[in-house]
């Protein structure tokens, strides 16, 4: 088993901003100069949606889920691994690191299993079918590992293949989750565009600064937990259980937040077992 793990889900504003960008990317790889082993997984809504909307495909949510028609699932996948994926490593060996990019269907690395949503209306649950949008059902570590053996930095996008071959786009954050858990990270790093969980969102004081995984359940039943939040602490929730030692959720709009990771200062929101 590889130690000092780092693993970062990059996504969000914190992508499309440039400048932004290139200082995230340059403070999450030179965590190498201090002896970690990064790896990066990053998704790309605001990537899809520009490139279907050039394509012309409309897209269906439901609950904030976006529908994915086989149709759709090309330019999807032309988004995140065409664009981000290679403006993430372009970057990244420009700055004299050594990038590899993945998805998940790369050396089977992730298992996809097709997703059936649970619609709730009127204390009746519906289950409803998203198309090509997948769940994690196993998660194989060891192109991973051989590259961080090698002293590359994996730069892996939310797509996988089932057992027969078939295409998944994959929730960005649930599929970091896993793959944190499959590799024992030392940590799991959201970064996100806010500076953790707050008990009132509303207010930045009441920012939670520790948590435990069996202090979750009551903060969703109070909506402390909700909207885009919830994948974020279900997928630390996954990292944790399946072997990650501490899940984080910091504002990766703040670039000095990620730098200040590891000098006992307190950062975000951290999540432990």
């Amino acid at each position: 088993m590889i130690e000092n793990i780092i693993l970062f889900k990059y996504g969000g504003n914190a992508m499309t901003n440039q400048n932004l960008k290139s200082k995230i990317l340059k403070i999450i790889c030179s965590l190498k100069d201090k002896g970690y082993r990064v790896v990066i997984v990053h998704g790309g809504g605001p990537f899809i949606k520009e490139t279907l909307k050039i394509a012309n495909i409309e897209s269906d949510f439901v609950d904030g889920l976006r529908k994915t028609t086989h149709e759709a699932m090309k330019y999807v996948e032309m988004a995140l691994k065409g664009k981000v994926n290679g403006s993430l490593v372009s970057i990244i060996n420009g700055m004299g690191y050594k990038a590899v990019g993945l998805s998940g269907k790369d050396g089977q690395t992730v298992l996809a299993i097709k997703h059936m949503h649970e619609h709730h209306e009127n204390g009746k649950v519906e289950l409803v079918d998203l198309g090509q949008v997948g769940d994690v059902a196993s998660v194989d570590t060891s192109l991973i590992e051989l590259l961080l053996k090698n002293d590359y930095i994996p730069v892996i996008t939310c797509i996988a293949s089932d057992s027969k071959g078939l295409d998944y786009n994959i929730n960005g954050d649930l599929f970091a989750g896993h793959i944190a858990g499959a590799l024992s990270a030392e940590q799991y790093v959201i970064l996100t565009d806010v500076d953790g969980l707050m008990l009132d969102k509303d207010n930045p004081d009441s920012i939670i600064r520790k948590l435990k995984l069996d202090e979750i359940n009551h903060l969703k039943e109070i909506k402390c937990i909700q909207g885009g939040m919830i994948p974020k602490i279900d997928s630390c929730k996954i990292a944790l259980e399946k072997g990650a030692k501490l899940a984080r959720i910091i504002n990766g709009t703040a670039p000095e937040q990620i730098a200040t990771l590891f000098e006992n200062k307190e950062n975000g929101t951290a999540i432990s077992a």
